[in-house]
């Protein structure tokens, strides 16, 4: 069986024990072209383009505009790519809304797991760059969301929920091939088998001695002292 605290350890080693001065992390430092280059500093303005709607808005530095875009997607949500979410979650980050980036890192995660089980053509590029950016960004995202890991569990529930409740409609579109003959079948399978892993990893991390070797993995490569600022 995997070993979830595994996983979870692994997130935080990609920093590399001493490697780095122990600096709070203000910004996701991501590129993932050519949809996203992050900014050189937190300051400045990085380059987006996952989603006409939203690019300029997620491009800027205003913490008002991004919650904005937040709300938007909120309001109609059902053909919102899992890249334009990963986007969305960076920038929160970035203008100082963690708790809110932890959320759409992870509703980003569950929307693409659902439509790259079930749909098999057409949207391999988008799958592949949407993996990218969780594979970037996850360190750091997980890195605050593991300063509380109380919160987190709750984190984790409350995205996989969003992701059950509004259904990425492009798993529907004819247009995209898909092995399944009836689609929502499948995706209440694929929704079963991540809720299993919600449960599963809430389960492990509620053992306190693997609790306890998560935080002394987190001490020894320094995450609290750059994300639990």
């Amino acid at each position: 069986m995997r070993n979830p605290l595994l996983a979870l350890l692994a997130l935080f080693t990609f920093h590399g024990v001493g490697a780095q001065a122990q600096e709070p992390v203000r910004q996701v430092a991501v590129f993932v072209e050519p949809y996203y280059r992050a900014a050189a500093d937190p300051t400045g303005r990085p380059s987006v383009a996952v989603a006409r709607a939203f690019d300029e808005r997620l491009a800027g530095n205003d913490p008002r505009l991004i919650k904005e875009v937040e709300a938007e997607i909120r309001t109609q949500p059902e053909l919102i790519t899992p890249m334009t979410l990963m986007v969305l979650s960076i920038r929160l980050y970035d203008t100082g809304s963690r708790d809110d980036a932890v959320f759409w890192h992870y509703v980003a995660k569950d929307r693409l797991r659902t439509i790259s089980q079930i749909v098999s053509g057409g949207i391999s590029g988008a799958v592949v760059a949407t993996r990218d950016f969780a594979a970037t960004a996850g360190p750091t995202i997980n890195g605050y969301a593991f300063c509380n890991v109380e919160k987190q569990r709750t984190a984790r529930r409350a995205a996989f929920e969003w992701v059950r409740d509004h259904p990425y409609q492009a798993i529907f579109l004819e247009a995209l091939p898909s092995r399944f003959a009836d689609r929502a079948a499948a995706l209440r399978d694929v929704l079963a088998g991540i809720e299993g892993d919600v449960r599963k990893e809430a389960e492990y991390l509620s053992d306190p001695a693997n609790l306890e070797s998560l935080k002394a993995s987190r001490r020894q490569s320094g995450a609290d002292a750059r994300f639990c600022w």
